[in-house]
């Protein structure tokens, strides 16, 4: 089963006059009527087209549109990191953080194009580009930050042995997920006041990857990740999450492995200057993200450097004490949360506690006033999950420019950065001057059943 997305023209290509429409907090910019813009729905065969696939999904090709160059943060970066928990920051959306975060999107975005979708090809499942010119061909040619490792996930799946027989991509076990970056340019790094490492992970791509997914129960993580393992209040992750984070093929060590080695390798290099660690990811990379930064602060302890998570559309991670875990090492985790999103919802459920423990959302509170002895229930089964981080919540139906808005749609990175680049704040939703509706490239990630 295949689904794409229609690809929507950016708001630059109406070429009638936009309408606005003023309220008394801002100005709502509205595509005219005759726009095809309107017409953002799902349909199967959009992509036949030779011409316009190229343009939508070739990154080389299609260079996203440039922005202008973030301010100089300073002294202030660890604010920016989340040191206050983005206090103040957030509701207004302040305009130094948004930039952060469409930053950090980016590396994310490159994550996904420079990954081969197509089963057909001979290097399915690996990246597209090089190294060295990974960034510039994905339309980043000037961040500043160089690629230090690529990096591999691997499935623990263990499949039966009629598999042998099926398509080469139902089986790929292990595949590229995402890169270690860091920042080497002198201006950047005085612009952001500190030498930036960057971890970025795309989403689902794979059929083993989606298998993964589905395994939602609780397990206990690993002692060698966790000096609580075995004891009661243990922290618990999501099984599919943990299995792709330290899983290992034959020819690959895991991704837990590559990534300790890195960050290792870059703490004796940067390790007497100011340094930053930022992990971002979309949907199950922002569940990874979130892993690794839990196992980074664990293996590292006081050696590790500042540690950020920026996730957009992740699924709930682990359970009361995992979160607890993270609250203690000092992790901190901003998620970016679209409201139409089925995704951030799942798995599990979220309880609300009578001891005062603290539930991010109300929305996302589903068994909340229930009998004591159902909420143990839910618990012994394995499927109490709890909310991680500060929560920066936005909606599709915010923005005047989505329309025909579904699940793929809602969960679509591209989704999630327009909306980030629209917020204002809580009582103003959108601003005027949000930039083109979903530009760049699609890419067929993270698409709601779609085949790898």
């Amino acid at each position: 089963m295949k689904l794409s997305m229609r690809p929507v023209p950016p708001c630059t290509a109406v070429k009638s006059p936009p309408k606005h429409q003023r309220s008394r907090c801002c100005t709502l910019t509205r595509p005219s009527t005759d726009s095809p813009i309107k017409d953002l729905k799902l349909d199967r065969h959009h992509y036949q087209s030779h011409k316009i696939s190229s343009y939508f999904l070739d990154p080389v090709l299609n260079q996203a549109a440039p922005v202008p160059r973030p301010a100089r943060l300073g002294n202030r970066w660890m604010e920016y990191q989340g040191v206050r928990n983005w206090d103040g920051l957030l509701d207004p959306l302040d305009d130094n953080l948004r930039c952060e975060i469409l930053r950090y999107g980016g590396f994310v975005d490159a994550a996904y194009k420079a990954f081969d979708f197509d089963p057909s090809s001979p290097t399915y499942a690996t990246r597209r580009f090089s190294k060295s010119s990974l960034l510039e061909r994905c339309g980043l040619p000037s961040t500043g930050y160089r690629i230090t490792r690529n990096l591999m996930a691997s499935s623990g799946i263990q499949l039966p042995r009629w598999a042998e027989r099926a398509p080469g991509w139902m089986s790929t076990r292990s595949s590229w997920i995402g890169y270690v970056a860091v920042c080497q340019d002198k201006d950047e790094i005085a612009r952001l006041g500190r030498r930036d490492i960057v971890i970025a992970y795309r989403g689902t791509a794979t059929c083993l990857e989606w298998l993964e997914n589905l395994r939602a129960t609780l397990s206990h993580i690993p002692a060698s990740c966790s000096s609580d393992a075995g004891t009661p209040d243990a922290p618990m992750v999501e099984s599919g999450f943990q299995s792709l984070y330290t899983s290992h093929a034959p020819t690959c060590p895991s991704l837990q492995e590559m990534v300790r080695e890195e960050i290792s390798r870059l703490l004796r290099s940067y390790g007497d200057e100011p340094l930053s660690l930022t992990i971002t990811g979309h949907s199950l990379g922002a569940a990874l993200a979130t892993l690794t930064a839990y196992d980074l602060k664990t293996v590292f302890g006081r050696a590790a450097p500042h540690v950020t998570v920026v996730s957009f559309g992740g699924p709930r991670v682990g359970n009361r004490s995992f979160r607890c875990r993270l609250e203690e090492q000092g992790t901190k985790v901003l998620r970016i949360v679209n409201s139409d999103d089925l995704i951030t919802k799942v798995p599990g459920f979220v309880i609300d506690r009578a001891d005062g423990d603290h539930v991010s959302s109300d929305r996302d509170v589903w068994v909340a006033g229930l009998p004591s002895w159902i909420q143990r229930r839910v618990a012994d089964t394995q499927w109490e999950y709890a909310e991680v981080g500060r929560e920066l919540r936005l909606s599709s139906k915010d923005s005047p420019y989505l329309s025909g808005i579904n699940v793929a749609s809602c969960h679509d990175l591209k989704t999630y950065l327009h909306l980030v680049d629209g917020f204002v704040s809580s009582n103003c939703p959108f601003r005027a001057t949000a930039k083109r509706v979903l530009s760049g490239g699609r890419y067929r990630a993270e698409k709601v059943g779609a085949r790898p």
